[in-house]
């Protein structure tokens, strides 16, 4: 990410499903010379009238101090009949040291296109992505101020 910051600079996530209700992984920011845990406890999975609830920690946000931690509990539908998807977090910052609730929603164009917006308990950010089979590329617009590029695989 082109900032002033060097933590987001360069960013690298590696993540593995053990079993199918829980992940784990490790984050790599080059730039700070940091590794920090992933992990995600999927608690429930979406249906038709139920969200998706998983429990997680990952890195602070965007621009957040090396080795800040998050913990966050998620809900995440797909509306029905449309082609939408929100989510919402309960969020707790080692780098604000309280709780903060980020949100969104997915537009999904099909093909593989989607549009997502985002708040980050703190910022706004925009993302266009588009995913093919196992890869993808989003466009993001990180707090409405800058273009960066992610990149993403499964394997």
């Amino acid at each position: 990410m082109d900032t002033e910051k060097e933590r987001p600079r360069w960013r690298t996530t590696l993540n593995h499903r053990l079993i199918d209700r829980l992940q784990v992984g490790v984050e790599y920011n080059l730039a700070a010379s940091e590794i920090v845990p992933l992990f995600s406890l999927f608690l429930f999975t979406e249906t038709d009238i139920r969200p998706g609830l998983f429990l997680g920690t990952s890195s602070d946000r965007i621009g957040s101090p090396a080795s800040e931690q998050a913990y966050f509990l998620t809900a995440t539908k797909r509306l029905p009949y449309l082609p939408l998807s929100v989510y919402g977090t309960v969020n707790y910052s080692e780098w604000d040291d309280e709780l903060n609730f980020p949100f969104g929603a997915s537009i999904d164009f099909g093909k593989g296109f989607s549009v997502r917006g985002m708040y980050d308990g703190k910022e706004p950010h925009l993302m266009f992505n588009y995913f093919y089979k196992q890869h993808g590329v989003s466009l993001m617009y990180v707090w409405f101020e800058t273009f960066e590029v992610a990149m993403s695989t499964g394997f």
